[in-house]
């Protein structure tokens, strides 16, 4: 399965909206989690329907709109979001609302508005969009099960482009409650210090990224999706290493040929030791990316890593501010990028030179 991303669009913690810069400098945030860098909102939704949209579905209509104007396309064939938690916000007042009013003369705006559909239904609404439009929700395997609908619709010639979105946003509510079972950092850190910091936990963050996805090639194509590949750790015979070899191999592929690998490296000492791992034993001779301390650790935050490894095919500059260790390469024909959850979901997206 195959496709060409023929447009990007990202709301995130750093300045990922503007094609003047391609994260030449990143901002740096001494906060417990990080949330997006607002854009100016007015310029892309009109002000009277802009005050009663959530944050999440704005960052996303701000990306979506950003892809679709980049690919030349006006109304997708077919749109897929995805998204692990959801609008937290609009969930957090209806439950609120619940506890208040003890379950009685409930607003039923908040409830509605906080299904994970949102996003992509505004979206629809929006443009007036009426073609296919699915959600997945599957915490950390969100997006990729998204992306693999994505591709199955375009191999199977049902669409000739898919807009596809990974969102999520953080508040202080869910924020709180995580650090309570350890999946993110209790006191503040710099995000550009997440790999020296021993607090248990990832640096929280958020953000909403969309890409175009067509069969064929056009003007504005930035890369190629040559495969994608999840993996569930459930028994003691998982090896990741040979996983990743076999998965190069189904593509044809030797690790030698892979340019540079984008790892989620997250700021968890747990987390971050199964790439330090493959970094020392298996990408010896590549040179390594990583990308999470501009978006902060979430679930559908492999999205960013897609949209940053096509920029980077297109215009060839590995940004030194995503630039971990390895060998430097110059003419980057193939991304290989590897995300784990809690070395328990595992997945491998494929992408190289159109």
């Amino acid at each position: 399965m195959k496709a060409f991303i023929n447009g990007i669009g990202a709301v995130s913690p750093q300045e990922t909206l503007s094609k003047d810069q391609f994260l030449e400098h990143i901002e740096r945030m001494d906060l417990p989690f990080l949330q997006i860098l607002k854009p100016d909102y007015k310029e892309y939704i009109n002000p009277k329907i802009l005050r009663r949209m959530s944050k999440i579905v704005r960052m996303s209509i701000v990306a979506a709109q950003t892809a679709l104007f980049d690919a030349g396309i006006s109304v997708p064939e077919a749109t897929i979001t995805a998204t692990g938690m959801g609008p937290q916000t609009d969930t957090e007042k209806f439950l609120g609302s619940v506890l208040n009013n003890d379950e009685s003369f409930l607003n039923p705006t908040a409830f509605i508005q906080s299904t994970h559909n949102t996003m992509g239904a505004q979206i629809a609404l929006l443009s007036g969009n009426n073609n296919y439009n699915l959600t997945y929700a599957q915490k950390s395997f969100s997006f990729e099960n998204a992306l693999l609908d994505a591709l199955m619709l375009l191999q199977e010639e049902e669409v000739s482009n898919v807009l596809l979105g990974g969102i999520d946003e953080i508040t202080q509510e869910s924020w709180a409650i995580s650090t309570k079972t350890g999946k993110y950092k209790a006191s503040p850190v710099s995000n550009l210090e997440i790999l020296k910091d021993n607090q248990r936990g990832a640096l929280a963050g958020e953000g909403a990224t969309f890409l175009v996805l067509e069969n064929n090639e056009s003007e504005s194509t930035y890369a190629k999706i040559e495969g994608v590949k999840s993996l569930f750790n459930q028994s003691k015979g998982f090896n990741i290493f040979h996983a990743i070899e076999t998965f190069l191999l189904d593509q044809d592929l030797a690790l030698n040929d892979i340019d540079l690998v984008l790892m989620g490296y997250n700021g968890d000492n747990l987390n971050d030791k199964v790439y330090s791992e493959l970094e020392e034993n298996l990408f010896t001779n590549n040179q390594i990316g990583y990308y999470k301390h501009i978006t902060g650790e979430y679930d559908t935050a492999v999205s960013f890593a897609l949209w940053l490894a096509a920029k980077i095919i297109k215009t060839g500059v590995v940004p030194h501010t995503i630039r971990k260790g390895g060998i430097t390469r110059s003419g980057i024909k193939n991304i290989l990028i590897y995300n784990h959850s809690r070395n328990i979901h595992h997945s491998l997206i494929l992408i190289s030179k159109a």
